[in-house]
């Protein structure tokens, strides 16, 4: 649908109109534009042979001579060579022979014990790579410190609260099951029974495999989808019940 909107129609635009023609103001011309283009003609004129007509040429006794354009470094004096060695704070004179040195002067540094004190032992540490790394031996995991642990060995405590809900619960399970079977809700299935149901229900397993493998290839239409699907979904619900009685052996059922 076009965007464009038709006006409504009407007899009066019928009628013959006259054409208004807007008349447009002066173009704006500046009055300094004759100087302007004067002074750029004559500038353009003057530098037509690449650049200006007439350059300052230098004397021929003052040619380009060598180095001549060279920084120059200030020329070394007597001044300069005697103001290199001052220095502005003056030292303390050299001690004549005659001096008597201070005495008197007391430490309480013990030089004899410190003398014959045993030097500190280093930290033992290992070397890791072939670039000399080392690191200390302690932290390096190379030496036994986990084992000397006090509770190395032991049961942790979070795996003894597991260990203790699961007899918990397996004690009340056990209760749970006596307590039917004296009011003879539920019996026990027999292992007869069960590898029969084992049976049964890999014959059925065998029989959707063999359905499914009689599918066409091409599943281009929502019934043969949905056909397979339904096929998956009952394969896989009697691989997980062939699983479940094969793993337990016991197994209670409840009674008609």
């Amino acid at each position: 649908m076009s965007g464009f909107i038709y006006p409504p129609e009407s007899v009066y635009n019928l009628l013959p109109k006259e054409e208004v023609h807007t008349q447009r103001p002066p173009r704006y011309m500046s009055k300094f534009r004759p100087a302007v283009v004067l002074e750029k003609r004559s500038i353009k004129e003057a530098m037509k042979t690449m650049g200006p007509a007439k350059v300052e040429v230098p004397p021929p006794d003052k040619y380009l001579k060598k180095h001549s354009n060279d920084s120059k470094l200030p020329e070394i004096t007597q001044c300069s060579k005697e103001g290199r060695n001052t220095c502005a704070v003056r030292k303390p004179p050299v001690p004549a022979r005659t001096d008597q040195p201070l005495m008197g002067l007391h430490t309480k540094r013990d030089f004899i014990r410190t003398a014959s004190a045993v030097p500190m032992k280093p930290r033992p540490a290992c070397v890791d790579t072939s670039k000399g790394h080392k690191q200390p031996l302690e932290k390096s995991g190379l030496l036994p410190e986990y084992i000397k642990k006090k509770d190395y060995g032991e049961v942790p405590e979070y795996l003894k609260q597991r260990i203790e809900e699961e007899q918990r619960a397996h004690e009340e399970n056990l209760r749970f099951l006596k307590d039917q079977r004296e009011q003879g809700t539920i019996k026990q299935l027999s292992d007869e029974e069960r590898q029969s149901l084992i049976e049964g229900l890999k014959q059925s397993w065998d029989q959707l495999h063999h359905d499914y493998q009689g599918l066409s290839l091409v599943t281009d239409t929502m019934k043969k989808k949905a056909h397979k699907q339904r096929l998956e979904g009952s394969m896989k619900q009697l691989e997980t019940d062939i699983k479940f009685l094969e793993r337990f052996k016991t197994i209670y059922i409840p009674k008609n």
